[in-house]
């Protein structure tokens, strides 16, 4: 009965959140600067409003993702379970419909540092300047979460919707919209770990694997915890390790008004190196750092029975995403290397 529940969720899932956004051509141009015939001057216009539009996801959306990774049909989509492969094939399936390519031979990275069968999902878009493509953006969350626990009140699914099928619905929503809008210059890596309860498992198995093919990683960010407004801060998220780098004055510039903030609990708990962010500054020394809104007074659920996905707020969700589009498209687009560890 699950199992059909299950699949009765994914095929809603991929049937939704998909016409905000027409398939765009290649840009204009070419040798010698030949004219743009009509129909590419009109395919150049509707890239231009998808790129001016403010609100490009909405909580609808987000809950049709959101509804099927915390689940109870998942069983708290611990790493190595079929909890986690189904969320593993809802992942691709929202990659495939977003033109997203698998970055290696299929979106399936199987860990090399994990005891049993698991794997990252791994997506990519390559960038559209010639130059600025050989470096990436990686742009990651973990999906896994941590099984089942001893009951509670008659429940043992730890559910995990704030940490961190919010962020990996953020991240995929950001996967569909720049995999429709073809507006990276950069190009970017979506990441999708697993294992990271158990240690940052997966995000250490792709940042060294990225190492040791040589690639130009020139930043890592990633989303965690977000699945709640922060209270009575003047800021819509905060970074990890803020003082680090001007990640934040960057985000902050190309959104144009004060999107993140610092949080100083995050500092004291030392919650840079506590996310998947970590090994990607370990292995590359670049910006890596994790945005989030957990602010440890908004969400008493952590590890427990209660992350629950009726306590999310997905118009806050809806609101993370259509607010990080002009940070990440800014980033991604700069002709220069703008961030920089401090």
């Amino acid at each position: 009965m699950k199992k059909i529940q299950l699949t009765f969720l994914l095929l809603i899932l991929i049937g939704c959140g998909t016409s905000k956004l027409k398939e765009t051509n290649a840009p204009i141009g070419g040798p010698g600067g030949v004219k743009a015939s009509k129909d590419k001057i009109e395919n150049l216009e509707k890239t231009s409003s998808i790129l001016e539009q403010k609100d490009f996801t909405s909580s609808s959306e987000i809950a049709a993702i959101m509804n099927v990774l915390a689940s109870d049909e998942l069983m708290g989509r611990d790493s190595g379970s079929e909890g986690l492969e189904a969320a593993a094939k809802l992942i691709e399936s929202v990659f495939i419909k977003s033109n997203v390519l698998p970055y290696f031979s299929t979106y399936r990275d199987t860990l090399s540092n994990f005891n049993g069968t698991t794997y990252n999902m791994v997506g990519y878009i390559e960038g559209s300047d010639s130059v600025l493509k050989n470096e990436f953006v990686v742009i990651g969350a973990h999906y896994d979460h941590i099984g089942l626990l001893t009951p509670s009140n008659g429940d043992e699914i730890a559910n995990g919707a704030n940490d961190n099928a919010s962020g990996t619905t953020t991240v995929l929503e950001l996967a569909r919209y720049f995999g429709k809008a073809k507006s990276n210059k950069r190009s970017i890596i979506f990441a999708l770990f697993s294992a990271e309860e158990k240690g940052l498992l997966g995000s250490k198995h792709l940042a060294k694997k990225l190492k040791d093919k040589n690639l130009n990683v020139y930043a890592m960010l990633n989303y965690e915890m977000v699945g709640v407004p922060l209270v009575d801060k003047d800021y819509l998220m905060y970074v990890t390790g803020y003082e680090k780098s001007n990640l934040a004055q960057v985000c902050n510039s190309y959104g144009g008004e004060k999107l993140i903030g610092f949080l100083p609990k995050a500092k004291s708990f030392n919650l840079f190196k506590r996310s998947d962010n970590y090994p990607f500054h370990e292995e590359f020394g670049v910006p890596s750092q994790t945005f989030c809104t957990f602010d440890f007074t908004n969400f008493d659920h952590y590890h427990k029975v209660g992350d629950e996905n009726e306590l999310m707020d997905f118009s806050h969700m809806a609101n993370v995403v259509n607010k990080s589009i002009p940070m990440i498209e800014g980033i991604v687009n700069s002709p220069i290397k703008e961030l920089k560890y401090n």
